[in-house]
């Protein structure tokens, strides 16, 4: 079975992705701005567009490069309205063409527990905004069927059995795309929740509810998933993440209240993705 990054045998290191500046588009040529001192690299753009725009070709590079290397690329995706102004740039943008969508395998990091016609579901957006249109194989779509009792197991099970297919060490998520809440929540793994404080160490995807979990319901991958992969990116845009940024950089709290803390990725790449208004201020910048 797959070994997810853990020792004794540690996946090999993560695939280079493109040099700055990472910009296509409008934003060719967008000068960093100051960068907070998040762990990993960090991305800064004056607006939310220029974010975008970087944190698309990224993911052009990271796709082609896995591709090349190992035949397929492992895309794992977050809902909600952060991430969507994206998803839509993937599809429209003609620099973005060369997108290998028919080798990609396209996983979902959490979803609520609700029927996918609901507003509310993640692969519900996903599949209106990228599925219908950029021609992934069907059998290469993989949402997660939330409403099923045993969702969690299912789930971990077919991602057992579809990255097992690659040899030791490659097999993980190539790519997986995060947003943080403003109480420092990322995927669905809320302060305090069960995914978070009593989960598993084997455990890839969880059930996670109750009194600390946002209803409805979730199913999410856990942070030893996530911290397996090859590259994880974190998409914060906008003045109400700045606070949680700004607790981040602090790093004063534990994992348990400020779970994007335990995004740390064993033997891969964590970059982030931030507009100057969710960037917080210079003085907690990195010299």
């Amino acid at each position: 079975m797959p070994q997810y990054g853990v020792e004794p045998t540690p996946p090999p290191p993560p695939i280079p992705l493109a040099h700055e500046p990472y910009a296509v588009g409008p934003s060719k040529g967008a000068p960093s701005l100051p960068r907070p001192a998040l762990p990993g690299t960090v991305i800064v753009r004056e607006t939310a567009d220029e974010v975008i725009d970087a944190a698309a070709i990224d993911i052009l590079f990271q796709a082609a490069a896995c591709v090349r290397t190992f035949g397929d690329f492992h895309l794992a995706l977050s809902g909600g309205s952060t991430p969507e102004p994206l998803y839509r740039r993937l599809m429209y943008d003609p620099a973005l063409r060369g997108l290998p969508w028919e080798k990609t395998h396209l996983w979902i990091v959490d979803e609520r527990r609700v029927p996918f016609d609901d507003e509310r579901s993640n692969f519900g957006m996903i599949r209106d905004t990228i599925v219908l249109h950029a021609g992934i194989p069907a059998s290469q779509v993989h949402p997660m069927e939330a409403l099923e009792p045993d969702a969690d197991a299912r789930y971990e099970r077919t991602l057992r059995e579809t990255l097992e297919w690659r040899e030791k060490g490659h097999d993980r998520l190539d790519c997986v795309l995060l947003g943080i809440g403003e109480d420092g929540h990322t995927a669905s793994l809320f302060p305090r929740s069960p995914a978070l404080v009593s989960a598993p160490e084997d455990r890839l995807v969880l059930l996670n509810d109750g009194p600390h979990v946002t209803p409805p319901p979730r199913v999410t991958m856990t942070l030893r998933l996530i911290n397996a992969s090859r590259f994880v990116g974190v998409l914060a845009l906008g003045g109400k993440k700045r606070r949680a940024l700004t607790r981040v950089v602090e790093a004063r709290e534990p994992v348990f209240d400020l779970p994007i803390l335990g995004v740390r990725p064993l033997a891969g790449e964590l970059r982030w993705y931030l507009d100057a208004a969710a960037s917080p201020p210079t003085s907690a910048a990195a010299r």
